[in-house]
């Protein structure tokens, strides 16, 4: 008999907790926290998005090979949209550097390789968020220029939410716990927001309903009724 993994309950930020930890980030470390928490991405899927993933127009983020190597749409926040376009024309003149020095392109996918060898130099194949340094491929030994690394937004993360004076345990996947747990609260559709998180069966969405209404699933604790409370004495 195989062991049964014991099921978790997710660490989920309030609101205001959330507008703490965005308010401490700066730079692109914030940009990247709010692509988290207003599309639901995983760390992984947002330091994989290409330029060409991105649609100004409809609002929208396509996430290619997600877990399971599923690909879905999401939101992309309006609040954001003006903050990743100033980044894409920040990060647009590394690539062309990139280029004039002969390094060679960005790492496609296998079948888009064979078929356009030379599209890792095209600008909707760049990464939106690339790295500072160029690195060598340990596959291949190619010394190309690669995205982010998902530990430097952890770290920036789990650092803002410690000056922002936030308990919880956060890191940079709670920004997803709490972008799905904020939609139901707000009423959307769960099979939405399933969605919308690339979850495979419901099931698995529905472990964010722990966190709705107010705390304690939503119960009034018999002491509340018995002795009142403090915002019963304040009203």
């Amino acid at each position: 008999m195989r062991a049964q993994r014991p099921r978790r309950l997710p660490v989920v930020l309030s609101r205001s907790e959330v507008q703490r930890v965005l308010g401490t980030l700066t730079g692109t470390p914030r940009l990247i926290a709010l692509l988290l928490y207003g599309g639901g991405l995983r760390v992984s899927e947002c330091l994989n998005l290409r330029v060409h993933d991105v649609d100004f127009d409809r609002h929208e983020l396509l996430v290619r090979h997600g877990k399971g190597g599923k690909d879905r749409r999401t939101i992309l926040p309006r609040a954001a949209a003006d903050l990743l376009r100033a980044h894409l024309d920040r990060v647009r003149p590394l690539a062309e550097a990139d280029r004039a020095a002969g390094v060679p392109g960005v790492c496609l996918p296998d079948a888009i390789a064979r078929k356009y060898p030379n599209a890792g130099t095209d600008w909707g194949w760049q990464w939106v968020f690339p790295s500072a340094r160029l690195s060598t491929d340990p596959r291949t030994g190619v010394c190309r220029r690669h995205h982010a690394h998902p530990s430097a937004v952890n770290r920036s993360v789990v650092a803002a939410a410690r000056a922002a004076g936030v308990t919880k345990h956060a890191t940079a996947h709670t920004f997803r716990h709490a972008f799905a747990t904020h939609l139901l609260e707000d009423g959307q559709d769960i099979r939405t927001v399933q969605e919308l998180l690339g979850h495979a069966d419901v099931s698995t969405t529905m472990i964010y309903t722990h966190a709705l209404n107010t705390g304690g699933l939503g119960v009034t604790s018999p002491a509340d009724r018995l002795l009142g409370s403090p915002a019963d004495d304040r009203a």
